[in-house]
């Protein structure tokens, strides 16, 4: 999608924006590729227009290789097919960040199952990790048939899958609300190796109950959070690990930030970075997943791998758009405790 930024501003009020790309898929490549150094690609479909190769000069500059983009011919006005668009605005203090999205009709939303060759993906450019989530499942009837292609396509040529469940009431809305996502995850989950969300993926998107649990998520226990991985390890076999950022939201501007992870019957917890400063916090799970699937594909096991996806998550956040800015050795740095002091 292309974000539409309006800076200090409201989006109802303001007169200019800034525009990034974004998108939950893409801003994990384009993480692994920027900070970790790996190659990635994006399987996507764009409108051939204006906007969309705005979209396209964004992405080379993040360095994802473009060759599985479909390129759909565009008429005119946006009647049979469109770009998406994202106003998102920061939030500040008790004012939380919200978002607009306009993406109906979309390019991607149309795109289904046989309209891209997997196996060229999986077995010939022999790629090792395939990941995709929620939002994409969410955006039409044919989004989540087509990620379960792909997810089949991935295991039979022994690719890893990583699915990041980022449950949107605003795309299931019409859709089936709840239920239809929770019976839409829990099909695919069905299928991935590695499962990401939070408390609100787990409980309303992926339809696990949790006794007491507040209507802002807020109080769910690291013993709560435990179970419930047991529960959903002991559900879906296929889990190898499954993994949560822990967010306890003080104000827009300053949060606690954390993760946990389970793994073969072992419970891993990073350190909380408490009242975090927030600059743009769009993202930050994201950029969490590309630092954890960097640990766990460099072999350095799953505590430094979550270690490393909580500090590129929170280094993240300290930047503006959907993307990371960070550096490996940012990152690495964090890791290892280095303060804020200027470097010169």
């Amino acid at each position: 999608m292309l974000r539409f930024d309006p800076g200090d501003m409201r989006v109802e009020t303001t007169r200019n924006f800034r525009v990034w790309e974004g998108g939950g898929e893409y801003n994990v490549a384009r993480g692994l590729k920027r900070c970790f150094g790996l190659r990635t690609t994006v399987v996507t479909a764009i409108a051939d227009n204006s906007i969309g190769r705005l979209i396209q000069d964004l992405i080379f500059q993040g360095g994802v290789d473009q060759s599985h983009i479909r390129w759909v011919p565009y008429d005119g006005v946006g009647r049979t097919v469109r770009n998406g668009l994202n106003f998102t605005e920061r939030g500040f203090g008790i004012r939380a960040a919200s978002g607009c999205s306009d993406r109906g009709n979309t390019a991607i939303s149309q795109l289904e199952p046989g309209d891209i060759n997997w196996d060229v993906i999986f077995e010939e450019e022999e790629s090792r990790w395939f990941h995709t989530g929620g939002i994409f499942a969410a955006l039409s009837r044919t989004t989540a048939e087509t990620a379960r292609e792909a997810m089949d396509a991935a295991r039979r040529h022994g690719t890893i899958v990583s699915y990041d469940l980022n449950y949107r009431e605003s795309l299931w809305k019409f859709m089936g609300g709840h239920r239809r996502a929770a019976a839409v995850n829990r099909s695919l989950v069905s299928k991935v190796d590695v499962l990401i969300g939070n408390e609100e993926d787990f409980t309303t998107g992926l339809g696990f109950e949790v006794e007491g649990l507040n209507s802002d998520f807020s109080n769910l226990s690291i013993d709560s959070y435990r179970k419930m991985m047991e529960q959903l390890l002991s559900e879906f076999p296929n889990v190898r690990i499954v993994a949560a950022t822990l967010r306890n939201v003080k104000s827009a501007s300053r949060n606690d930030w954390g993760a946990i992870c389970y793994c073969d019957g072992n419970f891993y917890q990073s350190i909380t970075r408490e009242n975090l400063e927030i600059y743009d916090r769009i993202g930050g799970g994201d950029s969490f997943s590309s630092g954890l699937i960097f640990g766990l594909l460099s072999g350095r096991g799953e505590q430094w791998a979550l270690e490393c996806g909580a500090a590129h998550g929170a280094l993240a956040m300290t930047t503006p758009g959907d993307t990371s800015m960070a550096t490996l050795l940012e990152v690495e740095k964090l890791m290892k405790g280095h303060s804020a002091r200027v470097v010169r």
